[in-house]
């Protein structure tokens, strides 16, 4: 009997473990194919754009730099569509603390970021302009379709007045939109674009897909809520690709597309991925969300003014303050999972 009982035992942990290491492989997988689908998708939809006409400016200000929010989209569609609402809001949020905490701290730690652009600078306080808005439109605890609708509208005007204010600042020869034009792809044959464009329309929702679920299946083993897992996992993959941007960006000496990654990317956030939240899955949402997520993410934007607007004089990010967004994303994620339970 037990020796049945030990076998049944083990049997059982086998099946658990084997659940798991798949579930964490899916995930990894998934992470690795959405980033990779995605930069895909952005290279065939810039170079297309470019060879039909579009000004390298509006390319630039547009379709590249969306293009580091293509994963938080394309994740947040799939959760919402899951009736995973939370998980949706919850990769939105936790994406903007990771893209200034973690992103911006390890950034900084590489080399200081020094900050010129006028247009960044204009673009400062609509970042805790449209945080403030988020913390609004959760107040009540719920997430409507209107809401999501009214967030849109203000991405769509966004856009027109970036294009609008940036094309005077071109002629003022602004690094930030000069290094955003660098980006755009080059004497790329439309054959090879509409290759790269269908690849990633065809990638991102499968990976997207299979990322949700397995982070799903990793918090069920793990009693994790979904706004636990949007927040920490998913949150945290989806900021690769402006990690990777960032830490390119100051490697070649371009400090303002560096934090221009950042900055932008947290405006997209709230902007075009967290209405597709409340425009797919209008729901209730997790009261934690606003109580303690969305402050923490006004208090990093505060932080990113304070330190890129530097009024003792020198506008530049230093170690120091790398370290200490290091440091508060740390003690961000272990205070989240010490609330588990």
């Amino acid at each position: 009997m037990l020796a049945f009982v030990t076998i049944r035992a083990i049997s059982i942990l086998n099946n658990w473990l084997i659940t798991m290491v798949t579930s964490f492989v899916i995930l990894i997988l998934g992470f690795a194919a959405l980033v990779w689908s995605a930069d895909r998708f952005v290279y065939g939809a810039a170079a297309l754009a470019k060879n039909f006409g579009v000004p390298t400016l509006i390319v630039g200000l547009t379709v590249v730099a969306m293009g580091s929010s293509a994963p938080e989209m394309m994740v947040s569609a799939s959760a919402a569509l899951a009736n995973k609402t939370d998980t949706a809001v919850g990769n939105a949020v936790g994406s903007n603390i990771t893209n200034i905490l973690l992103v911006l701290g390890i950034t900084a730690l590489f080399r200081p970021l020094a900050v010129s652009s006028s247009t960044l600078k204009r673009e400062m306080p609509l970042v805790m302009l449209v945080s403030l808005a988020t913390w609004y439109v959760f107040s009540d605890n719920y997430f409507s379709f209107g809401e999501g609708i009214a967030l849109l509208i203000g991405f769509i005007v966004f856009i027109g007045g970036l294009i609008i204010v940036s094309m005077r600042a071109k002629n003022e020869d602004d690094p930030f939109v000069s290094e955003a034009c660098d980006e755009v792809p080059n004497d790329v044959p439309t054959k090879k674009a509409v290759f790269w464009l269908v690849i990633g329309m065809i990638l991102l929702p499968v990976s997207s897909h299979f990322l949700v679920g397995s982070a799903v299946d990793i918090a069920k083993y793990f009693g994790l809520s979904d706004l636990v897992i949007g927040l920490t996992i998913i949150a945290i993959g989806t900021s690769l690709p402006e990690l990777a941007a960032s830490i390119a960006g100051v490697l070649k000496n371009e400090d303002d597309l560096a934090l221009g990654n950042i900055v932008g990317s947290n405006i997209f956030n709230i902007l075009a991925v967290l209405p597709l939240a409340g425009i797919i899955n209008p729901s209730a949402i997790d009261p934690s969300l606003v109580s303690r997520d969305v402050l923490i993410m006004i208090g990093a934007t505060l932080a990113l003014i304070i330190m890129s607007l530097n009024f003792r004089g020198s506008q530049r990010i230093n170690r120091v303050e790398g370290g200490l967004l290091l440091l508060a994303f740390l003690g961000y994620q272990g205070y989240i999972f010490s609330q588990i339970g």
